[in-house]
């Protein structure tokens, strides 16, 4: 179809395609509807919208999220978790921020500044990260985290601080909204693949970790992707009592 078919279809003036063909114009939800409509693509309609909409968001260095400090990176996601009522946590590389100790978060913020130059506010940055942690006992929120065994027996700060770590691991998986899966070392996974760490909110929103960048999806499509993933990663968890018993372990290799 030409543009100019398209155009005459959707009853736009004709100067409006090369506009949006070439990103002068941002496309609105009412145009993408149109353009799907038209083209016989209405599946990708959904996706094309979430697309639109959060396109300048997807995805942020580092550098440019933290260039006023760690406390405005921990208080921009206050909104984020006080509406949503689903976490599903995945973290490959440290123990998920909801479930750090004090020590621990500072040794992780502490690391960070260092990496990234970034403003010394860490002191001020766990202290919002500690505030965060009361959604773990109020509100309607529920909590499924799943963490590789070898973030377990990654020493962050020192062996004090994970030991700390550890043993507050193993009071705040009995909370009654907090379900906490260990994947252990040494299994066969299958569609199990180690991937980077994520955090799905409700069925609305995921961000993820990257080495370099923040990465934030809402394309319906790619939201399933990552539900999908975790859903997988579940199946190759161990729970309560086993999950313990690798915690402890950990504990008793710190000696």
């Amino acid at each position: 179809m030409t543009a100019r078919e398209l155009a005459r279809r959707a009853g736009w003036h004709e100067s409006k395609c090369s506009r949006l063909e070439h990103g002068r114009t941002p496309p609105s939800d009412a145009d993408l509807r149109a353009w799907t409509l038209h083209c016989d693509a209405q599946d990708q309609t959904a996706d094309l919208i979430a697309t639109a909409r959060g396109i300048e968001g997807m995805y942020v260095e580092w550098r440019r999220m933290e260039r006023a400090g760690l406390k405005q990176v921990q208080e921009s996601v206050a909104p984020l978790f006080e509406r949503t009522r689903v976490f599903r946590v995945y973290q490959s590389w440290v123990i998920p921020g909801l479930l750090q100790t004090e020590a621990y978060t500072e040794a992780v913020l502490n690391t960070v500044a260092e990496l990234r130059d970034v403003p010394d506010d860490v002191a001020a940055a766990v202290a919002v990260r500690m505030e965060r942690q009361r959604v773990l006992r109020s509100g309607n929120h529920r909590f499924a985290m799943l963490i590789e065994e070898w973030v377990l027996r990654t020493i962050i700060g020192d062996t004090e601080v994970m030991a700390g770590q550890l043993g507050h691991l193993i009071a705040v998986a009995s909370l009654p909204a907090v379900s906490l899966g260990v994947i252990p070392l040494g299994i066969s996974r299958g569609a199990a693949w180690p991937v980077e760490s994520f955090t799905l909110y409700d069925d609305a929103q995921v961000n993820a970790e990257l080495v370099s960048a923040h990465l934030t999806v809402t394309q319906p499509r790619e939201i399933e992707e990552y539900a999908r993933s975790f859903a997988n990663l579940s199946q190759v968890a161990v729970y309560g009592s086993r999950a313990r018993a690798l915690i402890t372990a950990a504990i008793g290799a710190l000696a």
